[in-house]
């Protein structure tokens, strides 16, 4: 069973509606009793990076999930990707949930490419990744973002190109993280997705 974590900042039905699809068993949920007896978590996010750590925190979810991450695979989706690490610069500075050392900051490419950063994008391999067994160097997959995360390379499975080396897909043990959405990124997305349901 995969949980979708409810703390209503999420894009929950479009990622149910792929694991659906996909005929993996998964329910969304708000309950500490079901993220605690599920096999593997999703947190998906959209919105601004305080509002949605401080939804979760008065969810009563934020210490839960970082003990469960200990235990199980957890994946994060945009925004959810950015909350798993140290802090982001987002609107202030404001902690995340430090499953991943790194910080989320505003993107800064060059060739004045236009922020937010909205689009299909092709990912390039950077570490082994168990979730990136069904995609190869150049498959597209769907952005919607302003802020990346700066981590080291070793916490990295994936960059794209958008004027600057973009971390897509990060990873740190159990934790695993989409910069983009696999739930709208077509059969490389559900390749990942599936992948991530048979950890």
């Amino acid at each position: 069973m995969i949980t979708i974590i409810d703390y209503g900042a999420g894009n929950l039905f479009s990622v149910q509606n792929a694991l659906n699809f996909l005929g993996v068993e998964n329910n969304i949920s708000s309950k500490v009793e079901d993220i605690i007896s599920a096999d593997k978590l999703i947190l998906p996010g959209v919105g601004a990076f305080p509002d949605a750590m401080k939804m979760l925190d008065e969810a009563g979810l934020t210490e839960v999930i970082k003990e469960q991450a200990k235990k199980k695979p957890l994946m994060g989706i945009c925004l959810g990707m950015q909350m798993l690490f140290d802090k982001s610069y987002e609107f202030g500075e404001t902690e995340g949930l430090g499953l991943i050392p790194g910080t989320v900051e505003l993107m800064h490419p060059a060739n004045d490419l236009v922020i937010p950063h909205i689009g299909w994008n092709s990912l390039e391999k950077n570490e082994p990744c168990k979730l990136l067994e069904s995609v190869n160097d150049g498959d597209y997959v769907y952005f919607v973002h302003s802020y990346a995360a700066v981590t080291d390379s070793k916490n990295v499975a994936a960059y794209c190109d958008y004027g600057m080396k973009v971390p897509a897909l990060v990873m740190s043990g159990n934790v695993y993280g989409c910069q983009f959405h696999p739930e709208k990124s077509g059969k490389t997305g559900l390749g990942i997705l599936k992948t991530f349901a048979s950890l």
